[in-house]
């Protein structure tokens, strides 16, 4: 799938674009675990035993030269581990011992810029993963040597030694240490006006030093509120925090903080609806936590980062292998409010368990470019990247209450809302872009589904972007849809798909040979609807 940038762009993005949160929402992003990613030497047959918890050798320079194994899926930011120093055998990046030092097992300096140097020189932008909360020591609170923590070199920099018992108690979450005697993590005084002051000169110099474009936070939760302000402010780019917590009320309230959060209470609603086939409901009422229920603290729903797996949690494929139901989650995911992030094995379907069993070497999937999924997701985000590119362009704009929108992508502006929903199936509608998901699973029966509120132009063609079938707006601006192997649809009038390669064949031109004009008649929720 191709991501057209013009010359004077690409040259502009040659060197750290300080990308702030509106250059940000229209990006998606494929989290990379640099670890297990690639390998220096190429090498696709090297072990990784993940229950060893140890490195496996790969680096920057080996992502770097398999960046077009993410651009190929239209991707356009890649996030990264830390890339701090770190205690001996942390292949993750969470146990740093020095802020000014690089990981030298995932490469040099130079191998570093050089990759944030070409991943910019194809028009994407480069997210680092930071641990503002704590440091490590391979040892016992008790035992700790502070003479080994770089910058952070005496006790009285940290909190006095506690262990976290209580969860629920904010106090304790942001002063009482994480870890235990196999590795103690030594909890920063971020309160203290001092030391806030070092955290914010090593991140201003972090940025700089490295071109790096957007920060992921590690573990908000526990760190106080009032220090990440002015952190972000020095930092001069995107700060996206981790609070993983499914409470939205309590995660949202950070966006206050900071740009962004990574959206864990869509995330937990997501994996309940389409891995374990919960009702569809559960979804209504996560969305409206941050597009209706302004109490919750949700301050933008388009910046928040959306996402099903990552490095911490089980894979979805370790649930269910369905993959009708991995593409109705892919499709909500990419293709509705917020910043898509895929983590690396998605495509490939990798199953793994809880850490560290979801944290696979990539390369044992040989980087298999015509895996179902892998084609899959390119279709989405060319679909989404191509839809933000039109509303851009177009003249005629309303977001999501019908008025008017500025701005440089409108579609952007747009919140979901949900049209039409039953226990087993959701209309959902996001500016130009219509789409039909169902939990029923790839043994499901063709049937056919009336569309309800989706305010098509009567008398317009319609197709389905994921399976190239058309369909004739009726005169309520309605079509009848066929639900095949459990969905998804993607639905988008004709004229919006001009200037792009979407079903090119069916618009006078290119290859995929797809079905014609499909008016499909009768039918309303289908066989388990309702």
């Amino acid at each position: 799938m191709r991501i057209l940038i013009t010359a004077a762009v690409a040259s502009l993005l040659q060197t750290c674009l300080a990308a702030n949160a509106a250059d940000w929402r229209s990006r998606t992003i494929y989290q990379v675990f640099t670890d297990r990613f690639a390998r220096t030497d190429g090498n696709t047959t090297a072990p990784c035993n993940v229950a060893n918890n140890l490195y496996c050798g790969g680096t920057w320079k080996g992502l770097e030269k398999k960046l077009d194994y993410i651009k190929n899926m239209g991707f356009t930011a890649v996030w990264i581990s830390p890339i701090t120093a770190q205690v001996a055998n942390a292949y993750h990046g969470y146990y740093q011992n020095d802020l000014y030092s690089l990981n030298p097992n995932f490469g040099t300096a130079h191998d570093l810029r050089s990759l944030a140097a070409a991943l910019h020189s194809k028009g994407m932008y480069l997210m680092v993963d930071i641990v503002p909360n704590h440091m490590a020591f391979a040892g016992c609170p008790d035992k700790i040597d502070y003479r080994r923590l770089k910058t952070l070199n005496h006790p009285d920099k940290f909190h006095s030694y506690c262990p976290i018992k209580d969860t629920g108690n904010q106090t304790e979450l942001e002063d009482c240490w994480l870890g235990d005697c196999n590795m103690a993590m030594p909890d920063i005084k971020t309160e203290d006006p001092q030391i806030a002051g070092k955290m914010n000169t090593w991140i201003k110099w972090l940025v700089s030093a490295h071109n790096i474009d957007g920060l992921r936070i590690d573990s908000v939760k526990n760190v106080n509120k009032a220090f990440f302000p002015p952190f972000c402010r020095a930092a001069g780019v995107f700060c996206m925090g981790e609070v993983s917590e499914g409470r939205a009320d309590y995660t949202y309230s950070y966006q206050e903080q900071m740009d962004s959060v990574l959206d864990y209470p869509l995330y937990y609603a997501i994996t309940r609806v389409f891995q374990q086939k919960s009702n569809m409901s559960d979804l209504v009422v996560a969305l409206a936590a941050c597009t209706e229920n302004q109490e919750t603290g949700c301050k933008d729903s388009t910046l928040l980062g959306t996402f099903f797996e990552n490095h911490d949690n089980l894979r979805f494929a370790n649930v269910t292998q369905d993959l009708s139901l991995v593409k109705n989650a892919l499709a909500f995911t990419m293709l509705g409010d917020g910043i898509p992030i895929v983590y690396q094995g998605q495509e490939q379907h990798f199953a793994g368990g809880d850490d560290p069993w979801c944290r696979e070497a990539l390369w044992s999937s040989q980087f298999n470019t015509t895996s179902p999924l892998y084609k899959y997701t390119a279709l989405l985000n060319n679909i989404r990247n191509h839809v933000i590119s039109h509303s851009s362009s177009s003249s005629r704009h309303r977001n999501h209450h019908g008025y008017a929108v500025s701005g440089s992508a409108p579609y952007l502006a747009y919140q979901t809302r949900v049209l039409a929903y039953t226990a087993t199936e959701m209309q959902l509608r996001k500016g130009e872009v219509r789409t039909v998901l169902s939990t029923q699973g790839e043994q499901s029966p063709s049937w056919t589904l009336k569309t309800q509120g989706m305010e098509f132009d009567t008398g317009k063609t319609v197709l389905d972007v994921l399976s190239c079938t058309r369909y004739a707006v009726n005169w309520n601006g309605e079509v009848d849809v066929n639900m095949r192997a459990g969905g998804p649809v993607v639905l988008v009038e004709e004229d919006v798909l001009r200037g792009s390669d979407l079903c090119t064949c069916e618009r006078g031109g290119g290859s995929r040979g797809y079905v014609g004009i499909e008016t499909v008649g009768g039918g309303e929720w289908g066989p388990h609807g309702s």
